[in-house]
C-alpha cells in the first residue's frame, strides 16, 4: 500500500505538471473513472503481492472480456466479429504464454488482481464516455484517491535513495506517462480496442529480460506471444485491410 501510494502521488504531481487542469467538470463519469482508476492501480500492486505475477498479470487483462460485454449497453459500441475474434486469440495466447508460471493458490491475490481487471475495464468505459471532454481528469483524480487509501502506510518506513528512484521511475514513467498516452487514445478508439493493443505489455516483458539478461522465455511463452501480436495486429489493420477490398469492388 505504500508503495501503491506514494507512485501515485507522484503521478498525479507529474500529470498536473504537464497537463495543468484548469476548468474540472465533475460528473459520474469522471469521478467513476477515477474510482475504477484507484481499485485498478490500488487492487493491482496487492496482486503482484499476493500471487505470483503471472496469474496478477493474466487476471488483470481479463478486461477486455468485462468491456465487450459491457460496451455496447455503457457506450452504445457494439463490438465487431473481428473483436470476438481478436479477444479469444488473446486470451488463448495469454494462457499460452504463463501457462509455465501460473498458480492456483493464493486465492487473495488471485481475487485481488481480479478486481484489478474489473477496474481497469471500468476505467476504460468511463475515460471513453468523457472522450468529447478531458479524460485525463480522471486519471489525476484516481491517482490522488490511490494516494490517499496508500498514505496511512507511508509513513511505517522511509524509502532508500534507491527505493526513492524506483518509485519516480514507476510514478513517472509506468503510471503518469503510460496513462497520459491511454487518455489521449482513448479518444479515438473504441474501449474494446483501447484495452486489446496494451496486451502486448506482459509479453514485452521476457522479452526486455532476454535482452538484457539472457534468459530465453519457454517455447509455450514464445507461442503464446506470437499469438497476442498476431491478434492485436489483426484487429489494428483488419478494418483498414477490408475497408480497401471494398473500395477495389467498387466500380
Amino acid at each position: 500500500m505504500a508503495v501503491s501510494g506514494l507512485r501515485s502521488a507522484i503521478a498525479a504531481l507529474f500529470l498536473a505538471l504537464i497537463f495543468r487542469p484548469k476548468r474540472w467538470r465533475m460528473d459520474r463519469y469522471l469521478i467513476g473513472g477515477a474510482f475504477a482508476y484507484a481499485v485498478c492501480v490500488t487492487s493491482f500492486v496487492l496482486a503482484n503481492k499476493w500471487t505470483t505475477a503471472a496469474n496478477a498479470i493474466l487476471l488483470q487483462y481479463t478486461a477486455p472480456v468485462h468491456v465487450a460485454f459491457f460496451g455496447y449497453w455503457f457506450l452504445g459500441e457494439k463490438p465487431h466479429r473481428l473483436d470476438w475474434y481478436a479477444l479469444c486469440l488473446v486470451i488463448m495466447g495469454m494462457v499460452l504464454f504463463f501457462a509455465e508460471d501460473l498458480s492456483m493458490g493464493n486465492l487473495w491475490g488471485n481475487l485481488a488482481a481480479l478486481i484489478s481487471g474489473i477496474g481497469f475495464a471500468w476505467v476504460a468505459l468511463n475515460l471513453r464516455k468523457q472522450k468529447d471532454g478531458d479524460p485525463i481528469h480522471s486519471v489525476i483524480l484516481g491517482n490522488l484517491m490511490a494516494a490517499a487509501a496508500g498514505a496511512p502506510f507511508m509513513f511505517a518506513k522511509a524509502p532508500s535513495p534507491a527505493g526513492w528512484a524506483g518509485l519516480v521511475l514507476l510514478g513517472v514513467v509506468q503510471v503518469g506517462l503510460a496513462y497520459a498516452l491511454f487518455s489521449i487514445a482513448i479518444r479515438h478508439v473504441t474501449a474494446l480496442e483501447a484495452l486489446l493493443v496494451p496486451t502486448i505489455e506482459p509479453i514485452l516483458n521476457p522479452v526486455w529480460v532476454f535482452l538484457l539478461l539472457g534468459e530465453r522465455p519457454g517455447r509455450l511463452a514464445m507461442i503464446g506471444g506470437a499469438i497476442i501480436i498476431g491478434a492485436v495486429l489483426m484487429r489494428s489493420a483488419g478494418p483498414w485491410m477490408l475497408r480497401n477490398r471494398r473500395m477495389k469492388r467498387q466500380p
